[in-house]
């Protein structure tokens, strides 16, 4: 039996002895490096509570730090941070507006949107794009390279061609070429191809206004813009029961305006027509509705020089000034009437030329000196008759009726562009002026201001502001008229009559017999002005505006015109626009069914003379110093190269003012 030896408690308890350090110094003089068995052994000798502690501190730390971020993402920015993730998924399409229609003032489609097609591309999904673009390049009329970098951007939508015709777009359908689609995009049209393009404006790729009426009722016109919003994959497809919104567009309002579709093409034919006849570089033309302001035809266009005459870039009737020349007449003869500094009955010794400051004027036609009534005057346009008038009436008196007369100011139209043309204050008014102004010269005038001068006169006495706008229609179908046009008195009833009877002469037995109507009674003046340097001062030698200014029938007018011809050959407004204002005339009496009037009772001023009508019914001439001979044309009075300021409203100062 084996038997064990048992050690006492003291013997297995007992421990190694601790060597103590050393105090012998080392070979330097310090004291021996403590050995490094003795700092581990301390440092696992540390409590382990307080290494539990620590370590359940920074958990805590840590998690409460977890917990303040997981508050924030989720409950303080949860919003922010789930519009910024579903951003990242999906794509929003902005639907443009179908924008409104325009009409004339039967309801005929001057302007109009059509739905047609855009081609465009996801690049993600095309699988060949070198195979598509040489499929889709003779389709779209496009070179292969530039296809080909299109279908290969890092992009989800890129263009491939902008509102193509439908006959593309079928081509385009039936190639089914993988990434490439078809999107639907409205367009604008003029159904009438440029008929009154000049009135009613150019759109932009986009349909953003660019000019004309678009830009002036863009706010009305282009309505509110929708929204479709898809949620898709990285690679651009759509997500299958994703997010998908559609936020359809609102139609833009309809335009309704004053013009008559079919009096606007005959306007533009016969002025069209007259420009090529007459080799001009273009023409205006307007008509009005003499009792309500409302405008009927407005008509801008110019030559060309690989076709017939088109539209031109701006309304010039709105936005092109010119001196008017003797259709100026009118107002310095009503104003007189007006302001009792003569009367119809009254006779003037009228010299063939006249001196005013350092220039003399004269007729078209030399002339012994001889009396003259005012009608005389009137029809026979004489130059120096009328600025003996205009010097009776008085600068002051005389730009009060240029200004009430709707000169120097824009019309109520407020068209975009539009100019308040060019008007001198008698202030600063030059030694000649007197001599010019009464004439038509030394101001600038639009064709519209000029068109709603002879209007106050064909109404009566009374200004009727232009009207071109006559209501609006919404997307629900609500007609909205605009207001009557704004009415203002301007000459009485008593010497609109008289200048009527007198402008009734200038047609009859005057200058514009070309303007004469069978059947009707046309008042009318006639007007060949020069034209400015443009940029710089005097006129451009050879170069007229040639005009004529009228209504009918005159004793209750239903149409005002203007017809305006830029540099015709020949000049002369009784030849070149007079012609034209009776075509125009013609057509809108019978589309307006406006019967004859009945024979003209007693006239309100005496009729041309016989000895006044000697010389009458030569072709009106601007103001020159001497008589034109049959092959030269008359330039300044003097031996300057103008007797009045130009139409910029700037010359070199005389010596003195009057």
């Amino acid at each position: 039996m084996t038997t064990r030896t048992r050690q006492r408690p003291a013997e297995r308890r007992r421990r190694p002895p601790v060597r103590q350090p050393s105090t012998r110094q080392g070979p330097l003089g310090k004291a021996p490096r403590r050995p490094a068995t003795v700092a581990r052994r301390q440092l696992r000798s540390a409590p382990p509570r307080r290494r539990l502690t620590a370590l359940i501190v920074v958990l805590a730390l840590a998690f409460v730090a977890i917990v303040v971020r997981l508050v924030q993402v989720q409950a303080v920015d949860a919003k922010r941070y789930s519009a910024f993730g579903v951003s990242q998924r999906t794509s929003t399409t902005t639907l443009a507006a179908e924008r409104g229609s325009i009409f004339d003032r039967n309801g005929r489609e001057l302007a109009m949107t059509v739905e047609q097609s855009t081609v465009w591309t996801n690049p993600h999904l095309v699988t060949d794009p070198a195979a598509a673009a040489k499929a889709l390049a003779p389709v779209l009329g496009q070179d292969e390279a530039s296809l080909h970098a299109k279908l290969t951007e890092a992009s989800s939508f890129v263009y491939l061609a902008r509102k193509v015709d439908d006959g593309i777009a079928a081509k385009v359908k039936a190639l089914n070429l993988e990434g490439v689609f078809l999107l639907p995009e409205s367009k604008r049209f003029l159904p009438n191809g440029d008929l009154a393009a000049p009135v009613i404006g150019r759109v932009g790729l986009d349909n953003q206004a660019l000019s004309g009426l678009e830009v002036k009722y863009e706010k009305s016109l282009e309505g509110k813009p929708g929204r479709m919003v898809v949620e898709r994959d990285p690679q651009g497809s759509q997500i299958p029961n994703g997010v998908r919104e559609y936020t359809p567009s609102t139609r833009g309002d309809d335009l309704v305006l004053t013009l008559d579709q079919s009096l606007q093409f005959e306007t533009e034919r016969a002025l069209a027509s007259e420009i090529t006849a007459a080799h001009a570089k273009g023409g205006m033309a307007l008509v009005m509705d003499s009792q309500t302001g409302e405008l009927l035809a407005m008509a801008s266009l110019v030559a060309s020089q690989d076709g017939g005459p088109g539209p031109s870039p701006n309304n010039d009737v709105l936005t092109k000034v010119f001196e008017p020349g003797s259709v100026n007449k009118l107002i310095t003869v009503s104003g007189a009437l007006e302001s009792g500094v003569i009367q119809p009955t009254d006779k003037l010794v009228v010299p063939s030329t006249i001196r005013v400051g350092h220039d003399t004027f004269s007729e078209h036609d030399p002339h012994p000196t001889q009396q003259w009534s005012i009608t005389d005057i009137v029809a026979n346009s004489s130059n120096v008759g009328s600025i003996m008038i205009g010097q009776k009436l008085g600068k002051d008196r005389l730009d009060h009726y240029l200004r009430a007369y709707g000169f120097g100011t824009k019309t109520a139209l407020g068209f975009p562009g539009e100019s308040a043309g060019l008007l001198l204050d008698p202030a600063h008014y030059y030694i000649n002026s007197m001599g010019t102004v009464p004439i038509g010269q030394g101001l600038a005038v639009t064709a519209m201001q000029l068109l709603a001068a002879y209007n106050t006169v064909a109404n009566g006495g009374e200004y009727v502001a232009p009207k071109l706008v006559k209501a609006t229609v919404d997307a629900s179908g609500n007609r909205q008229f605009t207001p009557p046009s704004a009415r203002r008195r301007v000459v009485s009833q008593r010497t609109a009559a008289e200048m009527t009877s007198m402008l009734n002469e200038v047609v009859r037995v005057g200058t514009a017999k070309l303007a004469a109507i069978d059947g009707y009674t046309v008042a009318g003046k006639t007007g060949t002005a020069r034209k400015t340097v443009e940029g710089t001062y005097g006129y451009k030698a050879g170069a007229y505006y040639s005009s004529f200014a009228g209504f009918v029938p005159s004793q209750h007018p239903a149409f005002t015109a203007l017809v305006v011809l830029d540099e015709p050959t020949p000049i002369y407004g009784g030849l070149v626009a007079a012609p034209v204002f009776a075509d125009i005339a013609r057509y809108a009496l019978r589309e307006f069914r406006v019967p004859p009037p009945p024979p003209a009772a007693a006239t309100a001023a005496p009729p041309a003379t016989a000895a006044g009508a000697q010389s009458v019914g030569e072709p009106d001439l601007p103001a020159s110093t001497t008589a034109p001979s049959p092959t030269t044309l008359t330039s300044s009075p003097s031996t300057s190269s103008s007797n009045a300021p130009p139409a910029t409203g700037q010359t070199t100062p005389p010596a003195k003012k009057p």
